[in-house]
C-alpha cells in the first residue's frame, strides 16, 4: 500500500518557510460560520441539472465556476499533457494536505519545511461575483473564524491571514482587529476594489491606520477579478477563453495597486504601515522601482507629495513574494536587497507543475550564502512577527 507522502522530496537545509501556500476550504464553511442573517446568501457549491458543481454567491449562480470547473482549483501537478475525463467535484483533484489541517502539517513536515502561510481558494473566487459590501464583509468574517480554527492545532506551523474586503473599509479594520485578536497574523485584500477606488485612495486609511496600530501587514493577493477589471484595451469578445493571456497579464493588477501607494503617499501618512505583495513574481520589482523613482525626479513628480523617492518606502515598508522557479531572483536580491524577498508556493493551484521543492532547493543555491536564510524563511517570519516553532 502506498503512502501519501511517497515522492514528496524534502529539502536539504532548515528554516524554510512558505510564505503564501493555499487550502481548499471547506466548501460548507459559510454555512457554519456566517451569521444567520446572510445564511440564505451565504458562498455554497450546488450541483446543476447535469450533475456538475457551480458556485453559488449571493443565492444566484457564479457566472464563471460553473459546469465542473470548481474540480480544477486544485490541480496542480496536472500539465498541457494531461487528459481529463470528466469534470471532477470540488477537491476532486486535490492532493495530499490541500484540505486537512493534520494532512498538511504531515505535508510541510515531509517537505522539510519549518511553516506555511494560508490563504484561501474559494475565497478568492466569491468577491468577483458581488458588490454588496456588507455581505462581503460577512463572508470574510466566516472564513477568518474558519482559518483560526483550521489553523489552530498547529502549534504555529500553519499561519492564518484575514481575508479583508476594501468595499467597506471601515468594517475591514474592525474585522482585522478582530481577527488579529483570534490568531490571525495580518490581513489581505483582493488586487480589484468593488467600488473600483485605487487601493490607496484616502478613504481606506482607515485600514492602513489600523494595521499600523495593530502592527501586523496587509497584503495584496490576487485573486479572480471581475470582468469589468479585465483588461480594457481589447473588447472583450476577444479575451473570452484567453486563460492563458489573463493569467499571464493578471500580476499588472497588483503592480497598479502598488504603484497607488505612491500617487496617495501613503506611507507618509502611516510610516510604519507594512505591504506585502503577493503571488504577482519578483522579478520585475526593481526595474518599476526605478521608473518611480525616474517619474519622480521629474517635472510629474510634482503631482505627488511624497517626503521622499518611492524606492526609499519600498526599503523601510514593503516586501514581495517570488515563486521558487524565478531565475532573476538572485539579481533581484543583490539589487534590492536581501531583506525584501520570500518564496511561496501557491500550492496547490493548477497554475504551476508542482516541483516547488525541486525550485526552492535550486533556488537556495543560487541565492548568496548571506541571503539563503532570509530569503527562505526569516524574512516573512519576521515582517508578520512570526517565531519559527521548535
Amino acid at each position: 500500500m502506498s503512502n501519501a507522502l511517497d515522492g514528496i522530496q524534502k529539502l536539504t537545509f532548515t528554516g524554510a518557510v512558505d510564505a503564501d501556500g493555499h487550502i481548499l476550504e471547506d466548501a460548507g464553511l459559510w454555512d457554519r460560520y456566517i451569521e444567520a442573517k446572510y445564511k440564505d446568501r451565504a458562498v455554497r457549491v450546488r450541483v446543476d441539472d447535469k450533475g456538475l458543481e457551480y458556485l453559488e454567491v449571493a443565492g444566484r449562480p457564479s457566472k464563471v465556476f460553473s459546469g465542473g470547473r470548481l474540480g480544477a482549483l486544485s490541480a496542480m501537478g496536472t500539465t498541457r499533457d494531461d487528459k481529463w475525463d470528466a469534470p471532477p467535484t470540488y477537491g476532486g483533484f486535490a492532493p495530499f494536505g490541500a484540505m486537512d489541517a493534520m494532512e498538511r502539517l504531515k505535508r510541510i513536515e515531509a517537505e522539510g519545511l519549518a511553516a506555511a502561510f494560508l490563504y484561501p481558494t474559494m475565497s478568492l473566487l466569491w468577491e468577483t461575483e458581488t458588490e454588496d459590501a456588507e455581505l462581503a464583509q460577512a463572508c470574510t468574517r466566516a472564513y477568518n473564524r474558519y482559518i483560526v480554527d483550521f489553523c489552530s492545532e498547529s502549534g504555529g506551523k500553519l499561519i492564518p491571514i484575514a481575508h479583508l474586503s476594501l468595499g467597506d473599509p471601515a468594517a475591514a479594520a474592525i474585522e482585522l482587529e478582530r481577527a488579529v485578536k483570534a490568531g490571525c497574523k495580518g490581513g489581505w485584500v483582493a488586487q480589484f476594489v468593488m467600488t473600483r477606488k485605487p487601493h490607496a485612495h484616502p478613504d481606506h486609511d482607515v485600514l492602513f491606520a489600523k494595521a499600523q496600530e495593530l502592527d501586523v501587514p496587509i497584503g495584496i493577493h490576487p485573486s479572480l477579478e471581475p470582468v469589468w477589471a479585465a483588461p480594457g484595451r481589447y473588447d472583450r469578445k476577444f479575451m473570452r477563453g484567453n486563460y492563458y493571456f489573463l493569467n499571464i497579464v493578471a500580476a499588472d493588477a497588483i503592480r497598479h495597486a502598488f504603484t497607488s501607494f505612491f500617487q496617495y503617499a501613503t506611507f507618509d501618512k502611516f510610516p510604519k504601515m507594512r505591504l506585502v505583495l503577493l503571488e504577482a513574481g519578483a522579478g520585475w520589482i526593481d526595474y518599476w522601482l526605478g521608473r518611480l523613482d525616474a517619474v519622480y525626479a521629474s517635472a510629474m513628480g510634482r503631482t505627488v507629495s511624497l517626503k521622499e523617492k518611492p524606492s526609499f518606502y519600498f526599503k523601510r515598508n514593503c516586501w514581495i513574494s517570488a515563486d521558487p522557479d524565478e531565475r532573476s531572483l538572485p539579481a533581484m536580491v543583490e539589487l534590492c536587497g536581501a531583506d525584501k524577498f520570500f518564496w511561496a508556493s501557491d500550492f496547490p493551484h493548477p497554475d504551476h507543475v508542482g516541483n516547488y521543492i525541486e525550485e526552492v532547493e535550486e533556488l537556495a543555491h543560487k541565492l548568496p550564502a548571506t541571503a539563503r536564510a532570509k530569503v527562505m524563511g526569516e524574512n516573512v517570519m519576521k515582517v508578520y512577527k512570526c517565531e519559527l516553532p521548535r
